[in-house]
């Protein structure tokens, strides 16, 4: 019996081993639910041939667990279809492995697993062939359009999930809760078969809950609720999504005590976002692996870690480095190619890199021109070119994005004098053709490449290494300025400001609930002075921009539409409070809140209208944080009802959703001097709001008493 399946007996059998929002199924349960699938299963396919492979094309539930270990209890290659997948590559996948059935989710047939119904559809197999003890074949997302398929045995998965249990620890298995698709062998592999090994909860999140709707665009405010309300204890990261979460908890506040490992491999990882995720509290242990390696070949763990290194070789796995460097692992880590020679020794991984004293395996590169973006999805320069070229507009193209979040090209029009507005468009055509992680998101018009200063080769090919060192300010992310998109610039550029605010006594105290009735009363005082000028400032800010900005007055009016009123909110909850709503509607605010309105004011008359944005990030990020973290805190150590609490609880939930849309807009300014405008403003707001907060009365020592 395979080790996974014996875990399932082994452990606890009351123990939780899978479960969802709706339902939990212990060890025991599990086990049972298998059984029942497995029984189900095994008539329906008594017709195919051992070797013949059954396709699994379901979303992250327990149905897919579920189905994944019936299918090794029955000894039947499984054949995952990534969701990501264009049409043409999943009907590649099914004909190249050869699948004689597929299950899916549209199904109301006998096929039942935690309570969903299941389909079963019959294919019929073509030619594809499969290597002898072949368990599963994963697909890619592929360098080109037609990824390979890895054929790897039962032995070789549960190695890896084996390996990770004993240099981790089985006591880091509490609640791990999948980020990526089960269709990617990384968490398969090592996400849910190391989970059960070790007698962990696998908990599944539904993709909307988790931000991921569009996956390769997530809503990453919604993916760190999740991670909190699930208790997470583990997780595992593509790069972009590990940046992703840290620019969102950089910016909210928000923390996740719960996690205690967060893995992080597909794609190379700076020590620049390892810091950051230190600096947030995320506990992230670099790895590296492939798929012909089964997932996942070395890792730091929290007992052996080194930054810049991705970690030790997991102790079932041999690596060595040919003459060029090049990382070798043996001793056989997959089965072949589907449809290829068996593959009877070391993988040659067209990765270079190097081992230190200590054993610690680094990576410096690839050695081919494929290209792993930053969500760790393979991509042939080649195969995006193909594309660009095949536009009548464009006469020449070189894409890059290695360890970036999206591709990149370098293109030469067909003649210098078309408009940016026909390349535009001929990109636009390109990318309809290509699956969205390999698509084009920037661009830059250049002359054409020259032979003569050794940006072709003879026969005219491109020679990449050069055209891009020469266009490096553009395509060398290290180098880029601004960045590829406005808000992490924004973020970044601000983070001492925001710094400054979070330090104030009155917010940290605030947080805590350590203040006085008469402190939250004086806070909402201020916030009603500068609350009832957001309409007015906004009104001010749209009547100065011009046509060019026209997306930009329409979030405007949005805004205004949203914010109407809010200051009424603040005056019913001093009301309720037991303060005097009407002194305060007819009184004056304090010097520092009438120096930062004025302050937005002027700089709207006197400079770039684009600048309010600034204090919008200012103002919203820091009403998420004291409603998500402050309110509750506030209203039990005074005692205080939820009708005290109308403009801090509502308001809050609502800017959690203005700062998914606030993101999105922010990316989409590229003037410079507009986004000089929004960092001005927001850095010097940082700075003029902190000065709000400590004006208002607090005595520290007796709030630390309450």
């Amino acid at each position: 019996m395979s080790r996974v399946l014996n875990a399932l007996r082994r452990h606890d059998p009351l123990r939780a081993a899978l479960s969802d929002d709706a339902q939990s199924l212990t060890y025991e349960e599990l086990a049972a639910e298998v059984d029942r699938l497995a029984g189900a299963l095994a008539p329906q396919l008594a017709g195919l041939g051992a070797d013949i492979p059954v396709a699994v094309d379901l979303n992250n539930n327990l149905a897919w667990v579920i189905v994944d270990l019936a299918l090794i209890q029955l000894r039947r290659p499984s054949l995952p279809i990534p969701g990501f997948f264009t049409a043409e590559q999943r009907a590649h996948a099914l004909l190249d492995a050869g699948a004689g059935a597929l299950i899916a989710s549209d199904g109301d047939g006998e096929l039942v697993a935690a309570g969903r119904r299941l389909g079963l559809l019959d294919l019929t197999p073509q030619a594809g062939s499969l290597h002898r003890e072949t368990a599963k074949v994963t697909y890619t997302s592929g360098s080109t359009g037609t990824p390979r398929g890895v054929c790897l045995s039962l032995a070789q998965m549960e190695e890896v999930a084996a390996s990770l249990v004993e240099v981790i620890g089985a006591d880091y298995a509490g609640v791990h809760l999948p980020i990526l698709p089960l269709s990617i062998l990384l968490e398969n592999v090592a996400g849910l078969y190391a989970t059960l090994l070790a007698g962990g909860r696998y908990h599944l999140a539904e993709a909307a809950d988790l931000g991921l709707a569009e996956p390769f665009r997530p809503d990453l405010g919604r993916m760190v609720q999740t991670i909190a309300a699930t208790g997470a204890t583990s997780l595992i990261l593509v790069p972009e999504l590990l940046r992703g979460l840290v620019m969102a908890m950089t910016f909210t506040g928000a923390e996740l005590p719960a996690l205690n490992l967060v893995a992080v491999g597909g794609a190379k990882v700076s020590p620049e976002l390892l810091a950051k995720a230190e600096a947030v509290g995320l506990p992230v242990y670099e790895g590296y692996g492939l798929s012909e390696c089964a997932s996942v070949v070395a890792l730091n763990t929290p007992a052996s870690r080194k930054v810049g290194a991705v970690g030790r070789v997991l102790p079932h796995l041999d690596v060595s480095l040919g003459e060029d460097r090049e990382i070798v692992v043996g001793p056989r880590p997959f089965l072949g190619y589907a449809g290829g020679a068996p593959n009877l020794g070391p993988v040659h991984t067209g990765d270079l890199g190097w081992m230190d004293a200590e054993g610690f395996l680094h990576i410096d590169g690839r050695r081919s021109n494929t290209i792993i973006t930053a969500f760790g999805r393979n991509v042939a320069p080649e195969w995006v070119e193909s594309e660009l070229l095949a536009q009548p507009a464009i006469r020449q193209a070189v894409v890059f994005g290695e360890a970036q979040s999206g591709i990149g090209a370098l293109i030469v029009p067909l003649s210098a004098d078309l408009p940016k507005t026909v390349i535009a468009e001929a990109v636009a055509h390109a990318n309809s053709a290509l699956p969205l992680y390999a698509q084009v998101v920037r661009w830059r018009l250049c002359p054409p490449f020259d032979r003569a200063a050794g940006e072709l080769t003879g026969n005219g090919r491109p020679r990449r290494e050069v055209i891009l060192e020469r266009h490096r300010d553009f395509t060398n992310p290290a180098t880029q300025d601004p960045p590829v998109t406005f808000f992490p610039r924004l973020v970044t550029e601000t983070l001492g400001g925001q710094q400054v605010l979070a330090s104030v006594p009155q917010i940290e105290d605030g947080l805590a609930g350590r203040i006085s009735l008469e402190t939250y009363i004086a806070y909402l005082t201020e916030a009603y002075h500068h609350v009832k000028h957001t309409v007015p400032l906004m009104q001010t800010a749209k009547a100065r921009l011009d046509d060019r900005h026209t997306r930009f007055r329409d979030a405007l009016d949005e805004y205004i539409a949203e914010e109407t009123g809010h200051e009424e909110w603040i005056l019913n909850d001093i009301r309720h409070a037991g303060g005097d709503a009407d002194a305060v509607r007819h009184g004056q605010p304090r010097a520092a809140t009438r120096a930062m309105v004025d302050f937005v004011y002027d700089f709207i008359a006197r400079d770039n209208a684009m600048g309010f944005f600034g204090m919008v990030l200012v103002l919203e990020g820091t009403s998420v944080r004291l409603a998500t973290q402050g309110a509750d805190a506030v209203a039990a150590s005074l005692g205080l009802g939820p009708e005290c609490f109308s403009y801090l609880s509502s308001h809050g939930a609502v800017d959690q959703e203005h700062l998914v849309s606030f993101q999105k807009l922010m990316d989409e300014v590229d003037d410079p001097d507009d986004q000089r405008a929004i960092i001005a403003v927001a850095s010097a707001v940082f700075d003029l709001f902190a000065d709000v907060f400590r004006a208002i009365p607090h005595d520290r020592s007796l709030a630390h008493a309450v």
